[in-house]
């Protein structure tokens, strides 16, 4: 199969799945937008409050499969999570521990920092490398290319609700 049948099957279950928990059709959290993030295929979807699903973007997830245990795991959280912050990232620099030292911008231009219990660093985000889209390669974070999150920007509010669907290896 290729890329978009595995992509259009997944969304297909995942439309599924969120109608038996009563998620699509509008009956999504209190009738709000919400995120699914589709680690398998890599995907960030958005929502409408009619459970429609407006605009599918590529992303990048954790280096390694399964949900979230403990700090420095390098897994991405599974689950239902609500964003509680919209921080501008512009400017904060983080260093990758590869020898290149503290990057800056290395967020890009947005970080949707999530309720994740336990973990207050865990987010979407923009990044410094747009290439490694499509792959495992983050610290747990979820990364979408800089225009991308520029485009979800406005549709992304507080409290808005965040689902990560888990992945198998």
């Amino acid at each position: 199969m290729n890329k978009k049948t595995v992509l259009s099957i997944s969304l297909l279950l995942v439309g599924i799945l969120l109608s038996v928990s009563g998620f699509a059709q509008g009956n999504g959290p209190k009738g709000e937008p919400y995120l699914l993030i589709d680690k398998q295929a890599f995907t960030l979807t958005y929502f409408d409050a009619a459970g429609k699903a407006v605009k599918t973007y590529g992303i990048a997830c954790g280096k390694n499969f399964g949900n979230k245990q403990k700090r420095g795991d390098h897994k991405t959280p599974e689950g239902t999570f609500k964003i509680n912050q919209l921080l501008n990232a512009k400017g904060i620099p983080h260093d990758f521990k590869d020898g290149k030292g503290p990057i800056k911008d290395a967020y890009g231009p947005w970080f949707f920092r999530l309720d994740v219990p336990g973990y207050r660093d865990i987010g979407i985000h923009g990044t410094h490398l747009p290439a490694s889209i499509g792959s495992r390669v983050t610290e747990g974070c979820i990364r979408m290319k800089n225009e991308d999150i520029l485009e979800l920007k406005p549709s992304v509010f507080l409290g808005m609700t965040v689902i990560i669907l888990p992945d198998k290896e």
